[in-house]
């Protein structure tokens, strides 16, 4: 079946642009050009995937994709796109709920990677494989991971994670106290297609906001230049 994508974007020539590269490639196209727009058709329609740009007028990015996210529990991936490129920026869509974000301007042949990438998570998501679908209940120390329910609660507190975030803690929670080697967590994002750059370390400073911060001890340990675990004797470095 084609995949069918919304794209939510208001500027007239990246939406010409990702019109001629897409749909030859075969992808049923609708778009938005206006926040509030995106939202009733993101809610009222049923697609594969979203292309969700930040600044639209209306009802910005952030505040659209947290509102499918905690209003609505849409769990259709969102690709945010995003003229900034600061880590608070990155973060700040992460936590709305987006699974990945493209800083403009970029390359089509990447966005379409991306695209794919987040198709195959879910394939993977809905046919049970990879650590995010398998079912039970995971603990360490305080801190505990319910699959089948999407939930992570430490201390009692809910943890608000991103589905990235979410599939990185259960497989560090899956694995712990092992360490987990980050070709083996952008693998998991991403498949052989990773993005190069700071896209993981975004990933892992936004779960180590909600998993740690609030806490006095620290579970989420970096190791430099190899991966990550979950150890009593955590660090704050990404």
């Amino acid at each position: 079946m084609p995949v069918s994508l919304l794209l939510i974007e208001d500027n007239e020539d990246i939406l010409v642009n990702l019109y001629a590269y897409l749909e030859p490639l075969g992808y049923e196209l609708d778009c938005a050009r206006h926040g509030r727009t995106g939202l009733s058709m993101a809610l009222e329609g049923r697609f594969d995937c979203i292309v969700l740009d930040v600044m639209l007028p209306g009802l910005d990015g952030v505040s659209l994709c947290r509102n499918l996210r905690e209003e609505h529990h849409s769990a259709v991936p969102v690709l945010m796109l995003t003229a900034r490129d600061t880590v608070a920026d990155r973060v700040r869509g992460l936590e709305a709920g987006a699974d990945d974000y493209l800083v403009k301007p970029f390359a089509l042949k990447e966005l379409e990677a991306r695209i794919r990438a987040l198709l195959r998570r879910g394939r993977l998501n809905a046919v049970g494989g990879g650590p995010a679908a398998e079912a039970g209940v995971w603990t360490f120390a305080d801190l505990s991971l319910n699959n089948a329910e999407h939930r992570a609660v430490r201390q009692g507190r809910e943890l608000r994670l991103s589905p990235s975030g979410f599939r990185i803690l259960a497989e560090l929670i899956r694995s712990a106290p092992a360490l987990v080697r980050r070709e083996t967590l952008e693998h998991l994002l991403w498949g052989d297609e990773a993005p190069e750059g700071s896209a993981l370390r975004t990933h892992i400073h936004e779960l180590r906001r909600e998993l740690d911060k609030p806490f006095a001890v620290p579970l989420l340990q970096t190791v430099p230049h190899v991966g990550y675990r979950l150890s009593l004797a955590g660090e704050t470095q990404a």
